[in-house]
């Protein structure tokens, strides 16, 4: 692949190897299976399909080869299916253009050629198409040819149903009611179509394809990609904010004019950040939807008053090819001076100059654009639905990342003039409820905010760098010896520590040296060695007439192994060891047979005790490497530094990294929220508003009292610039996020409190609180107070704020002792305090 997987795509990616191995190898006419595919839209389910495609053709360490097989991607629109092989042309490093093959009318084949990746869509299947008939030249129609292909290659059939939900409503079981969709699962007598023997089905929501194959005969295998997995990665948008007016007005146009003002502000912040970050540079696009035609006209809405409105709002005029449509029924437009030329939705996203698109109903589906980033809808309230699901093709993010510099960057903007409040709403459940839709949070621009670094804060802020956050079950777990070969081989990259890589390869050599001298001295490294090298072979005499020869003991002798037999077991140390860690050894030992040296390689990587050792010696020098450098890698750009941290946070155990707070910070709050004074972050207007519970609110006001008080933070549960902090609970590890971080001035600098006002009848007191005891433990001396507050009644009447000051090392101690909540009431009875 041409691109990294995330780690929940590798994680789908493993599940479908396993689905597929234990699929195929039960795949006959007689015996279907299906695998239903599951995972949110914008998740890049096609990317996973590609890299599954890769090793189905070229195999992998645990799925074997099958060069000779056949893939058939199916889905109900043209588009979708250009979208999806320009997308496995230039994602994939193996699977050639050639390869690729769309079938149209002209094909005309007896079985589909193995080694090929096919595309057919269900408007080319219907019974009056020329796939479908024989005759006039034609030999086979499409059904036949599926048949024998299936027929032909039962186990290596692959027919996958892209957006498998659609055409898969329930149907009566007759033949004659299915759907052309339905057929490939059910199959069609009528026209010869076997039901497929081995089908994938593809979905943001399988919910009616798994329906249907209650029907089919097929054994199911299933593959979900968790929501919040996808949302975590970053690889879409964080926010839909949509603008509306008060009342349901008519001055679309002046929206319009919002909308392309936002598109422009948006542009120059993109070109700001890539240019600061180094990266290619983001050109943002407004979509614009106008209304239906009439007989004689092509639409209602006047594009040459849209055009003039967005070039005003711009302040320039928009440039040649800046102006596009996706408009099926006409080609390129003359508006005015200005042309607007016809684009095919799916190559919108590859066109650097396309600015500003206009288009009707053709972009829900099929489409995927990260550049667009603001969409203004001159459709009506009664269309809500419709509007929510384009949304959904329009939250993937540009960089495949998120932004933390600028948090406007992961925001999608919908400007709707024909909707009020409530039909916004309307929208807003819609985007919660409907099966399509992408996990982004989703509110009114009166909701959700940007909030900005206090400016006389500038000291705060430097300081924070020296502060600590962890984040929990964030990334996926990875063997330490490829994040120690990883953060090294970083290092050197960006020119931290030149020799980092070097240094890394020869130490992990030492260590396999160390290894091996073990296995030598154990007295068994000889005996495996030969195990590995040779094979035992016997040969029993049997003269004419079956009877056994003089010989009648079988007499043994032993063979060398073959060294391709040796390069393949090479080759699969390589993949434990990873990063080429295998060849550093073999190359390190040049001076020794080859294939000595690479059976002592192949043997540590199968011993466990051996490669235990190898990844405790990693993990501790992974941590050192970190720690060395960690101030030179805060500095890089936010890509390379989120490299590092993503390394940091994939070990088995939480671990921590530096709390970096952004410049600016997302934010939901009312539009009648409280006011609050002191929060290091602000709006435009320099206000902070929030919903704070009373708890917090009481015990803020007690710290902004203080004379050393300097500010403030609202510490919100999983963002990524949360202040997070891992406890053990039922035998997992979970996040806290405690509610307030106090910032003060100390003697000898900042200071900052971390304090948590929590409910004693909630069940997880104790854990949360032995998990601030041992963050404590670890990171108190970059901190000045870590409290779990009570309010609690007074001897002396009333009710109290009542603190439990966990940054000292006799309560950590008892903290750690405890397992109860009574036990920890009673250290609140004992050692709780009063501040105010």
């Amino acid at each position: 692949m041409k691109v990294k997987l995330f780690d929940f795509q590798k994680d789908a990616l493993d599940k479908l190897k396993e689905k597929i191995l234990a699929a195929r190898s039960h795949a006959s006419v007689e015996n279907p299976q299906a695998i239903a595919f599951s995972a949110p839209t914008g998740s890049g389910k096609t990317i996973v399909l590609t890299a599954l495609f890769e090793r189905i053709f070229e195999g992998d360490v645990d799925l074997p080869a099958q060069r000779d097989a056949v893939i058939l991607w199916l889905s109900d629109m043209p588009e979708l299916n250009e979208q999806t092989r320009r997308k496995i042309e230039t994602k994939s490093d193996r699977i050639k253009t050639r390869n690729l093959i769309t079938i149209d009318s002209t094909f005309d084949s007896d079985v589909l050629e193995a080694g090929n990746i096919y595309f057919v869509n269900t408007q080319k299947l219907g019974n009056e198409k020329l796939l479908t008939k024989v005759g006039d030249g034609r030999k086979y129609s499409i059904w036949t040819t599926l048949t024998n292909t299936a027929r032909a290659y039962p186990d290596r059939f692959y027919v996958v149903i892209d957006e498998a939900h659609r055409g898969m409503a329930a149907a009566p079981v007759a033949a004659e009611a299915r759907t052309l969709m339905q057929r490939f699962l059910l199959g069609y007598p009528d026209v010869g179509l076997l039901a497929m023997p081995l089908v994938v089905g593809v979905s943001a929501t399988p919910r009616r394809f798994m329906d249907l194959l209650e029907q089919a005969p097929h054994t199911v295998h299933r593959v979900a990609v968790q929501t919040e997995a996808v949302r975590l990665s970053g690889l879409l948008k964080d926010r839909i904010l949509i603008h509306y007016p008060e009342q349901r007005a008519t001055a679309e146009m002046s929206l319009l004019g919002e909308a392309a003002a936002r598109w422009a502000e948006i542009s120059r912040a993109w070109e700001h950040y890539c240019a600061s970050e180094e990266e290619p540079r983001v050109r943002p696009i407004l979509v614009v939807q106008i209304e239906n035609g009439t007989t004689n006209q092509l639409t209602r809405t006047n594009l040459a008053d849209a055009i003039g409105v967005i070039e005003r709002a711009v302040g320039r005029r928009l440039l040649p090819g800046e102006l596009a449509h996706a408009l099926h029924e006409t080609g390129d437009l003359e508006v005015g001076s200005q042309i607007v030329r016809r684009v095919d939705a799916s190559r919108i996203e590859d066109d650097p100059a396309i600015g500003v698109v206009f288009f009707k109903t053709s972009l829900s589906t099929g489409w995927d654009c990260p550049r667009a980033e603001v969409m203004m809808s001159f459709r009506r309230a009664e269309e809500h639905t419709y509007i929510a699901q384009l949304l959904g093709r329009m939250v993937r993010t540009p960089l495949a990342r998120r932004v933390e510099k600028d948090a406007a960057l992961n925001d999608v903007h919908l400007f709707l003039p024909h909707f009020d409040e409530g039909a916004v709403h309307s929208v807003v459940n819609d985007l919660a409820n409907i099966e399509d839709i992408p996990p982004a949070e989703t509110g009114t621009s009166k909701e959700l905010v940007i909030l900005k670094r206090r400016e006389e804060l500038d000291d705060v802020f430097a300081e924070l760098a020296e502060l600590v956050t962890y984040r929990v079950n964030g990334n996926r777990a990875q063997s330490n010896l490829r994040r120690l070969a990883a953060i090294a081989r970083g290092l050197t990259m960006d020119g931290i520590s030149v020799e980092a890589w070097d240094e890394a390869k020869s130490q992990v050599v030492s260590w396999i040296d160390a290894q091996v001298a073990g296995l030598i001295s154990a007295g068994s490294l000889a005996g495996d060695v030969e195990a590995l090298t040779s094979v035992g072979l016997a040969t029993l005499t049997v003269e004419q007439g079956g009877q056994l020869g003089p010989a009648a003991t079988p007499i043994a002798y032993r063979v060398p192994v073959s060294s391709v037999d040796i390069d393949h077991l090479f080759e699969q140390a390589g993949r434990v060891l990873s990063n080429g860690l295998h060849m550093a050894y073999w190359q390190a030992n040049a001076d020794r047979p080859a294939m000595e040296v690479k059976a002592e390689a192949i043997l540590v990587s199968r011993d466990h005790t051996a490669m235990a050792a190898l990844e405790a010696a990693a993990g501790a020098q992974f941590d050192a490497l970190f720690d060395a450098n960690k101030r030179s890698i805060m500095n890089l750009s936010e890509q390379r530094r989120a490299h590092y941290e993503r390394l940091r946070t994939s070990s088995a155990k939480p671990s921590e990294i530096p709390w970096h707070l952004p410049e600016t910070i997302d934010f939901r709050r009312r539009p009648d929220a409280p006011r609050y004074e002191g929060h290091i972050f602000i709006e435009d207007d320099g206000s902070f508003r929030a919903e704070l519970g009373t708890w917090e609110e009481d015990v803020l006001a007690e710290e902004a009292l203080k004379p050393d008080f300097l500010g403030w933070f609202r510490n919100v549960d999983r963002k990524q610039w949360s202040l997070e902090i891992p406890y053990a609970t039922g035998g997992l590890v979970k996040p806290m996020f405690p509610d307030l971080v106090i910032f003060r001035q100390g003697l000898k600098g900042l200071l900052a409190d971390v304090l948590e006002p929590h409910d004693p009848s909630l069940a997880d007191n104790v854990e949360k609180a032995v998990g601030l005891a041992y963050f404590a433990e670890s990171h108190g001396h970059l901190f000045g107070r870590i409290q779990l507050i009570r309010k609690l009644s007074s001897p002396s009447g009333g009710e109290k704020y009542v603190r439990l000051e966990i940054n000292s090392t006799s309560m950590q101690q008892e903290l750690k002792r405890s397992t109860t909540n009574p036990q920890l009431d009673a250290l609140f009875h004992s050692h709780g305090v009063v501040e105010a």
